[in-house]
């Protein structure tokens, strides 16, 4: 879709994901020889996005990619599944970016990540969309781009915010403040709150004292915590044999997205986003593993 009032708008990153198997995750100083490897288009923000279009969604990018192959590459990606590209700049200074991944035959895996482009994403680009934004029902954030970028959408948009705080950063605020719903596990609630989130307790104190109406903290296998100033909500975890846990998040943020802009509430929505990160778990690659309604049912 070109052009028009978007049911989620993603501003965030877009990687080429470059993935080996292997026996196991290599500790420092070891090498380990894969037994196989692909590439595949990635990246949280257009994992996001491709999860959400996949789903029915009206969607829209916000972005950079180098001007190279693999830029190439990200912008058809998109395009193919219907995400509008028309934000996704080319940037001819530097590459696009790069994430190594090593994923081991339980389906866990270890990721490094060169911004490359993703790194240069500035409020100015945001700026640009402000009308795509400002229109959108649902915008959707994370933090492989700079935080003035991420903070600026925050603060042009009129719907629903949802910031997924990943990888783990400080955050100001003042950021937190327009975010209407927080996605982030364990490991980036306890940062965000400098706080222990090891119990239940623990995670549902730590939600609760960030400046945000709604917490979902994502809880791998164990499911996840929609955590509200007046409610828990348990959601169980779907049951599956996994076999690559590469965006398994991004796909239950961007089916989040797409089911709060279709008008559900946070519990069922969260619910929603279980099935579909179940069912990419168990497909290799990112944007690659995410399912369709069809798929679901």
């Amino acid at each position: 879709m070109m052009g028009g009032t978007f049911d989620v708008v993603v501003v965030g990153s877009l990687n080429q994901d470059l993935v080996a198997s292997v026996p196991h995750i290599p500790v420092p100083g070891e090498t380990v020889l894969a037994t196989g490897h692909a590439a595949f288009a990635g990246g949280k923000g257009a994992n996001q996005a491709v999860a959400a279009a996949r789903l029915g969604a009206r969607v829209a990018m916000v972005g950079r990619v180098g001007d190279d192959a693999f830029g190439t590459t990200l912008r058809r990606g998109l395009e193919d599944v219907g995400v509008d590209n028309t934000r996704v700049q080319v940037d001819a200074e530097v590459g696009s970016g790069l994430a190594l991944i090593n994923v081991e035959e339980s389906g866990e895996n270890a990721i490094s990540v060169s911004p490359g482009a993703n790194g240069r994403v500035s409020a100015a680009d945001v700026e640009a969309a402000a009308a795509m934004i400002e229109n959108a029902k649902v915008v959707l954030l994370q933090l492989e781009v700079p935080v003035t970028a991420v903070a600026r959408a925050a603060q042009l948009a009129r719907g629903t915010v949802i910031l997924n705080p990943a990888p783990a950063a400080p955050l100001p605020g003042s950021l937190l403040a327009d975010v209407d719903i927080l996605v982030p596990n364990e490991t980036e609630l306890g940062l965000l709150a400098g706080t222990a989130t090891r119990t239940e307790d623990e995670v549902v104190t730590a939600a609760r004292s960030l400046p945000v109406d709604d917490v979902v903290v994502t809880l791998g296998a164990r499911g996840a915590l929609v955590v509200s100033r007046a409610a828990i909500n348990r959601v169980p975890p779907v049951p599956v044999d996994p076999v690559d846990t590469t965006g398994a998040g991004d796909a239950f943020c961007g089916a989040l997205a797409a089911e709060l802009a279709r008008g559900a509430y946070v519990r069922a929505a969260a619910r929603f986003a279980a099935r579909v990160a179940a069912v990419a778990v168990t497909r290799h690659g990112a944007q690659a593993s995410m399912p369709t309604r069809d798929e679901l049912s």
